[in-house]
């Protein structure tokens, strides 16, 4: 389904949920857009509505539930269970951009998993990135036995905070089904963070989409102007400094 000649690389960065991977395109997109304009964007099938800001076709193609479970009959479409939203990546429309040049995939780490491990992809070219919320020697620092820390706890209150930091600023009063998806997502980032080994390299990055340091003083700054600059450098085919690789076993 892939052909063998591809002009473009497929450039993935995924993370859990409210890492910091949205505000980190959006700001590659205004301060380097001869980079952004290089990269054509992936965009799945996904069942959930449409936040505020985004657009059909642009961010997802946002379809019901039913409408994505018919696709699971066609071979050319990957459906998988994301958090409770069903997704789904059409490996032909995929096929067909990397013929014309970069594709750029932004998500989550159950479809990064399958754009890593698909057979029909083994011949792409990539660069892989995970946003982690924790450095590799933090987790390390936390696991210490002496200190008694469940780091699964930790990983999910942790996300919990960013997400609800995050849907108050875009709906403000919050719904028992608001604090119900607030939940399995913040549930799931633990796991989400033991695919990151997967990947060819970790950016850390405190400043999830919750913080103010992406946009409140014109540039990124903190850890998110960190993270935009390990981004561009990747980009660009330099290894920065701050740059991580995982084991697999560092999170167990």
């Amino acid at each position: 389904m892939i052909p063998d000649k591809q002009n473009g690389r497929l450039i993935i960065l995924a993370g859990p949920s409210c890492v910091g991977k949205s505000p980190l395109t959006r700001a590659l997109a205004r301060f380097h857009p001869e980079l952004w304009k290089s990269l054509h964007p992936l965009v799945l099938y996904n069942s959930r509505s449409a936040r505020p800001g985004e657009q059909d076709g642009i961010d997802y193609y946002f379809r019901t539930r039913g409408q994505i479970e018919v696709l699971k009959k066609e071979d050319q479409f990957v459906v998988m269970d994301v958090r409770g939203d069903l997704q789904a990546l059409d490996l032909q429309e995929l096929s067909v951009s990397l013929t014309k040049g970069n594709v750029f995939f932004e998500g989550n780490p159950f479809i990064g998993r399958v754009l890593l491990t698909h057979p029909a992809l083994a011949n792409t070219d990539r660069l892989s990135i995970f946003m982690s919320p924790l450095s590799r020697d933090e987790i390390l620092f936390l696991k210490a036995a002496e200190y008694g820390i469940s780091l699964p706890n930790l990983i999910t209150d942790m996300m919990k905070r960013k997400l609800l930091r995050r849907t108050r600023k875009q709906k403000g009063e919050l719904s028992a089904r608001d604090l119900e998806n607030i939940e399995r997502r913040a549930s799931s980032a633990y796991l989400e963070l033991q695919d990151a080994h997967l990947y060819q390299y970790v950016i850390p990055n405190h400043d999830g989409e919750d913080s103010e340091n992406w946009d409140a003083f014109y540039y990124p700054l903190s850890d998110a102007r960190l993270a935009l600059t390990a981004f561009v450098a990747l980009l660009k085919g330099r290894i920065p400094s701050g740059i991580e690789s995982w084991e697999e076993d560092l999170i167990p």
